[in-house]
């Protein structure tokens, strides 16, 4: 088998970014077959189909490199409260990256935050739909307050 790594192959118009680090050629062969994938890139987002925020959202997290699979869920707010989303804490979807619940349209710095320190909570969230968000503006401006939640409570995860 012959090795190539992603940088060789978008310069030779083979493959786009994406979440895909190696990649394994068979000799003689077209097929791809992944061999390693950064599943801290990979998102499982359950939304109101109707929202179009929340496709901007995903858009968003796409832009930078994310692969997110949309799941149309009308009542994604009780799915959020049976995965342990506080009520008052509620934001416009849910996602998941890794272990970890994510509510609302918490920025990606944050998110990669999260996956990199690897706190002991179930999750975070960003409450409403605010202004400044990512989704509801082109980039985050402005401070935005994420909170975590888990067996100890809910405490503030960011406020920058």
């Amino acid at each position: 088998m012959q090795r190539r790594t992603v940088l060789g192959l978008i310069g030779g118009g083979v493959v786009g970014t994406g979440a895909l680090t190696t990649l394994a050629f068979a000799q003689n062969s077209t097929e791809v077959t992944p061999e390693l994938i950064d599943t801290t890139k990979q998102v499982t987002m359950w939304r109101d189909p109707s929202c179009g925020c929340c496709d901007a959202y995903a858009d968003y997290l796409e832009a930078n490199g994310y692969q997110v699979k949309r799941v149309d869920d009308r009542n994604f707010d009780k799915t959020s409260v049976s995965v342990g989303v506080p009520e008052q804490g509620l934001g416009c979807h849910l996602a998941k990256i890794e272990k970890y619940f994510v509510s609302g349209l918490v920025p990606v710095d944050i998110l990669e935050r999260l996956v990199t320190e690897q706190p002991d909570i179930a999750g975070i969230t960003l409450p409403g739909m605010p202004r400044n968000a990512p989704g509801m503006a082109r980039e985050k401006y402005g401070t935005l307050k994420t909170y975590a939640f888990g067996e100890s409570g809910i405490s503030v995860y960011s406020d920058e």
